[in-house]
């Protein structure tokens, strides 16, 4: 037996579908021409992979043993590459946010974020982009773009908002502001202001 031979059997049979089944998507008129393909009596011409690839929802390279990896589904995504990051409860006045003292466990979040460290929501001034309960991801840096979702910490306490800068003045927005009016800083209450990072990404009520 072939290694094609092989692999439409196993193929076919990955999918549950009888020789009949299978005969009737290629087109035969009898299940006796998939015995003997699958038995290595007859050879399959090349012009006939690319049809059986397609009536056993495969891959040409695949059924000839030029790829190794297993069948992967049509719109079949997978899973990203996973770091863990910190997830940060209550923030101590004046420790670093990763301080361990902040640290109340270690999560996994896709690599590609860059994130150093997690924040859990709460309240819905961000709703409906980040919702009460959504872990959002941080990423280091001391400035942020202008409108960026930033983790800035005022005093002992964090906030994630939109950042604006003009001037001597920082103002904070929120997404729904009927929750959360601007927040504007400027003169000495500036001293207050710490931009922790901007968020990279979120998991949705974890």
């Amino acid at each position: 037996m072939s290694e094609l031979s092989r692999r439409i059997l196993q193929r076919r049979l990955e999918l549950r579908l009888s020789q009949e089944e299978l005969a009737q998507r290629m087109g035969y008129r009898s299940k006796s021409s998939i015995t003997k393909l699958e038995k290595g009596v007859n050879d399959i011409p090349q012009s006939k992979v690319e049809e059986f690839a397609a009536a056993l929802e495969t891959t040409p390279a695949w059924l000839m043993g030029l790829e190794n990896t297993a069948f992967v589904p049509p719109g079949f995504e997978p899973l990203p590459e996973m770091v863990r990051v910190p997830l940060v409860g209550s923030i101590a006045c004046g420790s670093p946010i990763t301080a361990e003292q902040n640290i109340e466990c270690y999560i996994g979040v896709p690599a590609a974020w860059h994130a150093d460290f997690a924040l859990t929501c709460h309240g819905s001034s961000m709703a409906p982009t980040i919702c009460d309960g959504d872990i959002v991801c941080i990423r280091c840096q001391p400035e942020v773009e202008q409108g960026e979702i930033a983790a800035v910490r005022i005093g002992d306490e964090a906030t994630l908002k939109h950042f604006h800068r003009q001037g001597d003045t920082v103002m904070l927005l929120a997404d729904n502001a009927a929750v959360c009016p601007p927040m504007i800083y400027a003169g000495p209450q500036l001293n207050e202001i710490q931009i922790e990072g901007r968020a990279v990404g979120f998991c949705r009520g974890l």
